[in-house]
């Protein structure tokens, strides 16, 4: 009984902020929603991308950009059994969300991908700066280093940013993913 409160309340929360966005907004998520194949149901698609929509948008003011980086964002960390919200912790930590950011070490993009990634998998060519393809290697690198740690976020957050040993970096990723990417489940 109680889930069933949860969901009317979050269905008339969702009609609420829909009625209260404006029509070019509503036209993308919509779009987004019935093309999202990443999510486990329509319903799923709209509550995930209305909420992030909406906390990204001090980030990414572009609305549909916003949303196209929120799909491609949710199906590659789907694919590599990742949580969306981490990998946007992640990346509010690396770059601001910033898509041509560079850092001093040379890592690109919003995942701060380093160039030799390209090399090693044999994809010289790949553009670190399409966001489509720089969450595709961010993700798959968090995995992996997730994986290898055996599910140790700090230790895999450590190794993705190359700090092993040291807890400062995972720690601010933990800090901006509790402080504005955490969804609470029921």
């Amino acid at each position: 009984m109680l889930r069933f409160f949860f969901i009317i309340s979050i269905l008339l929360y969702n009609s609420q902020l829909l009625a209260s966005v404006d029509p070019e907004l509503r036209k993308h998520l919509k779009e987004a929603i019935n093309s999202s194949e990443s999510f486990g149901d329509r319903f799923e698609a709209e509550v995930w991308l209305v909420d992030m929509s909406a906390r990204l948008s001090r980030y990414i003011k572009n609305k549909s950009f916003r949303i196209q980086f929120l799909q491609a964002l949710h199906l590659e960390a789907s694919k590599n059994k990742l949580p969306p919200e981490m990998v946007l912790a992640l990346i509010q930590t690396e770059s601001a969300f910033q898509p041509y950011a560079i850092s001093r070490v040379g890592a690109q993009g919003y995942m701060q991908i380093m160039p030799f990634w390209r090399k090693e998998i044999g994809r010289e060519d790949d553009n670190l700066m399409d966001f489509r393809t720089n969450l595709k290697y961010g993700c798959a690198i968090l995995a992996h280093y997730l994986k290898r740690e055996k599910g140790n976020w700090t230790r895999a957050l450590a190794r993705y940013n190359g700090s092993l040993g040291k807890t400062w970096y995972p720690e601010r990723v933990m800090k901006a993913w509790k402080k504005r990417w955490f969804v609470q489940s029921i």
